[in-house]
C-alpha cells in the first residue's frame, strides 16, 4: 500500500512537472494532457474508477509516455 502511494506521488509530481515545462514552452494542448493526468494520479483524494479501468489507463498512459519519449518537438516559428 505505502508503494502504491509513492507511485501515485511520483506520477503526479511528474506530471505536474511536465505539465509546467509545457506551459513555459507555450504547448496548450500538452500542458492540459499533463495537468490532467495530474489531477488524475493525484494521492491526496481517491478517484475510484474501478481496477479494470484503471489498468487500462495505465496501460495507455504508459504507451503514450513511451511514444513521447520518441517524438521530436514542433520548433516554433516566432
Amino acid at each position: 500500500m505505502v508503494l502504491h502511494q509513492f507511485v501515485r506521488f511520483a506520477g503526479f509530481l511528474g506530471f505536474a512537472i511536465l505539465a509546467s515545462h509545457a506551459n513555459r514552452q507555450g504547448r496548450q494542448t500538452e500542458m492540459i494532457i499533463y495537468g490532467g493526468l495530474a489531477l488524475l494520479f493525484q494521492p491526496f483524494f481517491k478517484i475510484a474508477l474501478g481496477r479494470e479501468i484503471w489498468n487500462i489507463v495505465d496501460i495507455v498512459v504508459g504507451i503514450g509516455l513511451l511514444i513521447s519519449m520518441f517524438l521530436k518537438p514542433k520548433e516554433n516559428s516566432r
